[in-house]
């Protein structure tokens, strides 16, 4: 699943592209992508719309529209985007689920393989609610301090692997970089969130803002999926210290990388450097 690298990649390639623009032609050829709602119905509400700006919430992308209007499309899986200068549009793609056509000619397609992801209209006064209900303080913002993140893991049992998964705590951040960011605070992801202590939690904090930053500065990760709007491929993959290794060396130490799992997800560690005993 695309997180915060990939879809704030996502956002800093559509931004130039669509801002100023306005929606000439909404085509949506798969209901599955709006529902409840009826695409013609989506399709009416969408055209003529003008982009204000592209912006990211969590793991949302969020079209404002000079209305105060927002389309708030979640990619899940396998969703991404492409965007075709006029007349460039392929004529057949099997996984294309919709077409946006600018008012320069160009379009913006959404192309999904499994079909997970979604689009929401929403007006200016359910923006906030809804994101609200589902996405905390977003991990690069001044806000999101150290104070912060031990204040949103104090007294919670859970492991931190699935502490800072939850969207409510950490906006954004998913598997991938969960796993970078423990290994580089030299934390065992099963450790339960509420024992760490200060200089853990400071270590923790920033090595969530280092391997976040350091998957936007490689464009993301390209495992399968995951493309960006201009057809390149993110770079990060090649940069993992631990993720998907399990059995080569750590990168700091030599100790083989292990996997196990830690609140349903496939979870990779140093054992060495991120021992359960903890500090």
């Amino acid at each position: 699943m695309p997180e915060l690298p990939e879809v704030e990649t996502v956002r800093r390639q559509l931004d130039p592209v669509v801002a100023g623009r306005r929606f000439e032609r909404v085509a949506i050829h798969d209901p599955r992508l709006v529902r409840p709602l009826a695409p013609a119905d989506v399709e009416r509400q969408l055209a003529g719309e003008r982009v204000e700006s592209v912006v990211r919430r969590g793991k949302y992308l969020a079209f404002r529209f000079e209305s105060g209007r927002v389309l708030l499309v979640h990619l899940r899986m396998t969703g991404s985007f492409r965007h075709a200068p006029p007349g460039e549009l392929l004529a057949v793609d099997p996984h294309r689920r919709a077409v946006v056509t600018l008012d320069d000619g160009s379009d913006v397609v959404y192309r999904d393989v499994r079909r997970f992801g979604t689009w929401t209209v929403l007006d200016p006064d359910e923006i906030e609610p809804y994101l609200g209900r589902r996405v905390g303080g977003e991990p690069l913002s001044r806000e999101f301090t150290g104070a912060a993140l031990a204040a949103r893991l104090a007294n919670r049992r859970a492991p931190v692997k699935g502490a800072i998964l939850d969207q409510r705590a950490v906006a954004g951040l998913g598997n991938i970089y969960a796993d970078e960011a423990l290994w580089r605070a030299r934390i065992h992801p099963l450790r339960p969130a509420g024992t760490l202590a200060g200089d853990e939690l400071r270590r923790l904090h920033r090595a969530l803002r280092a391997a976040l930053l350091a998957g936007i500065e490689r464009q993301g990760a390209t495992l399968r999926d995951y493309s960006t709007p201009n057809g390149g491929r993110g770079e990060m993959q090649h940069e993992f210290k631990v993720y998907g290794r399990d059995g080569e060396p750590c990168d700091r130490c030599g100790t083989p990388i292990e996997k196990t799992r830690v609140a349903g997800r496939g979870t990779w560690y140093c054992p060495r450097c991120q021992p359960l005993s903890g500090a």
